[in-house]
């Protein structure tokens, strides 16, 4: 190699270091997490059995960072009385937070967050729905979020919902008033994950309100999750903001035909944040 062959390579190595070293300044090493949603049928199998041990089982099985439940009973009378959140918690060596949205047989159902990080903050937020009438059952719809520390000390936003079944315009206005709540475009400063059952196919309109803000992890075509003994809807999801904050490591819905009456959905992340 001659003397002008060899400046060129070494300027091509320089150029190629500089940009390397700013990119690596912009964002910080990545860290893993493990994100898995479930619905969990108030515990009951498809089998018609209650078994929140069973429930355990899966979740355990995909080694999660964090969950987000929905259908979720505590004090129940049809489950038996059984405090499922706290009782999922003990099984899975996890830190429960529990959001319920209405009084159900004596007791509360609603949503819950599992996790293994560090708990910095919870709250409740109440989502728009239509009130039940003689012709048409509807429930209460709500959003709870925890903000965690990761290992790696990043803070980070997660949150479990669970959209309307049976009236389309809940679900759209559900969708608005999560953008609403957790997707303010001028403030980005805490990454945030978003997951849940939102009753809804991926190109219906609640899911698109919904990709307004967020990016979803999803595959291509659609895998469907729900009813898991035959699934063939698509209505569970996980998405993540700002996308400059995640990488998609891998994602899938996992087969569990017993244990609840949707599959759950896993997605794994690298959670980068910006020096910035």
């Amino acid at each position: 190699m001659n003397k002008q062959n060899i400046t060129q390579a070494l300027g091509r190595f320089v150029a190629a270091y500089v940009v390397l070293a700013v990119f690596i300044g912009q964002c910080g090493a990545g860290e893993t997490i493990r994100v898995l949603c479930y619905n969990i049928h108030y515990g009951q199998g498809t089998d018609g059995t209650y078994d929140v041990e069973r429930l355990a089982n899966v979740i355990k099985a995909s080694k999660p960072d964090l969950v987000a439940l929905q259908e979720v009973d505590v004090g129940v009378k049809r489950s038996g009385r059984v405090h499922e959140a706290q009782r999922l918690a003990e099984l899975t060596g996890m830190a429960v937070r529990f959001g319920p949205t209405q009084h159900y047989e004596g007791g509360l159902f609603g949503n819950a967050v599992l996790t293994r990080f560090d708990i910095l903050d919870v709250a409740i937020h109440p989502l728009p729905y239509t009130e039940a009438t003689p012709e048409r059952t509807t429930y209460p719809r709500g959003a709870i979020v925890v903000t965690v520390r990761t290992t790696a000390g990043q803070k980070l936003r997660f949150i479990s919902t669970h959209f309307q079944h049976n009236v389309p315009e809940d679900r759209v206005a559900e969708a608005h008033a999560i953008n609403d709540l957790f997707a303010d475009d001028h403030d980005n400063s805490t990454p945030t994950i978003l997951a849940g059952d939102m009753n809804a196919q991926p190109d219906e309109k609640p899911i698109r309100v919904l990709l307004e803000k967020w990016m979803l992890a999803i595959e291509s075509p659609p895998v469907p999750s729900a009813p898991s003994t035959n699934p063939r809807s698509r209505i569970d999801y996980i998405f993540r903001r700002p996308i400059e904050n995640f990488r998609l490591i891998s994602h899938e819905v996992i087969e569990e035909p017993l244990a609840s009456d949707h599959c759950p959905v896993f997605a794994e992340f690298e959670l980068l944040t910006s020096s910035e």
